[in-house]
C-alpha cells in the first residue's frame, strides 16, 4: 500500500512550515502498517518561498502554472503513485490521530474517500458559528472540506478528479460524483469527526462578513455559476493572506 499526501501551495511561505511538519509526523501511522508513503506539494505559480521551503521540507514539488486550486490539486495528484490520494490544503495540520482513522477507514476495504471535520483555533464567535454549520452540513450531506480529502486513487481517476471549471466548491463536486460511485459499488463515503482537522481561520479574519454574505447571495442567485468566474471567487483568489 501506498499513500501520496497532495498540498497544493500558492503563496504559503508562512503557513506551509507547520503544515509539512504536521504532514511528516502524521505519516508515521502509515509507517507502522508497513505502507509507504510520498509527499508531493503542488506550487500554483508562487511569487515568494513556498517551492524551496517545500523541497527543503523534503516534499516533490511539481508546477502549475495557472492559479487555480483544482488545477493545483489535480496536477499534484498526476504527479503522485499512491493507491490512495490524501489531499491536505497548506494552511492545515492533520494530527498522527486523525491520520490513524484514516488508515483504519482504508484498512476496512469499504471506504472509497472521506473527509473530516474542521477545527479553527480562534476565539472569534463568527469562525466558531461558522465552522459549526460546515461540520453539520459535511457529517448530514458527507461533503469533505477541500483542507482534508483522502480518496482511493483509482475511484478519483474513474471521475476525473476535480473540475476545472470551477474555482470554488470543487470539494463538493467530486463528492457527489464520488457519492455515485460508493452507492454503484456498495462502498462507503466517510466524515471522520473524532480528530477534527486544524486549519486556518484566514478567510474569516481577513474578510467581513458582509463579503461572505454577498459572495452567497450572488452565488445563490446565480444558481452557482459564480463558482466559474475566478474573479468572482475573490475569497480564494485575490491574494489576500
Amino acid at each position: 500500500m501506498k499513500i501520496s499526501m497532495v498540498v497544493p501551495a500558492f503563496n504559503e511561505e508562512r503557513l506551509l512550515p507547520a503544515t509539512l511538519a504536521s504532514l511528516q509526523a502524521a505519516r508515521s501511522v502509515f509507517d507502522e502498517r508497513g505502507w509507504t508513503s510520498e509527499l508531493v506539494v503542488c506550487d500554483n505559480n508562487s511569487t515568494d518561498r513556498t517551492a524551496e521551503i517545500a523541497r527543503a521540507a523534503g516534499a516533490a514539488v511539481v508546477f502549475e502554472p495557472v492559479n487555480q486550486i483544482a488545477r493545483a490539486r489535480n496536477t499534484g495528484a498526476a504527479s503522485a503513485g499512491g493507491d490512495w490520494l490524501v489531499f491536505v490544503d497548506a494552511d492545515s495540520q492533520p494530527t498522527r490521530a486523525l491520520f490513524d482513522d484514516v488508515a483504519a477507514q482504508i484498512e476496512t476495504g469499504r471506504c472509497l474517500a472521506g473527509g473530516s471535520t474542521l477545527r479553527f483555533r480562534t476565539d472569534r464567535l463568527a469562525a466558531r458559528l461558522l465552522v459549526t454549520l460546515w461540520n453539520a452540513l459535511s457529517r448530514i450531506c458527507r461533503w469533505g472540506a477541500g483542507s482534508l480529502v483522502f480518496c482511493e486513487g483509482a475511484a478519483f481517476r474513474e471521475v476525473g478528479g476535480f473540475s476545472q471549471t470551477l474555482y470554488a466548491g470543487e470539494e463538493i463536486d467530486l463528492f457527489a460524483r464520488l457519492k455515485r460511485v460508493a452507492g454503484a459499488k456498495g462502498r462507503t463515503i466517510v466524515i471522520l469527526h473524532r480528530h477534527p482537522l486544524a486549519t486556518s481561520d484566514r478567510k474569516v479574519r481577513l474578510y467581513g462578513i458582509g463579503e461572505h454574505l454577498a459572495f452567497l447571495l450572488k452565488t445563490s442567485l446565480s444558481a452557482g455559476r459564480t463558482l466559474r468566474n475566478r474573479d468572482a471567487c475573490f475569497l480564494w483568489y485575490d491574494g489576500r493572506r
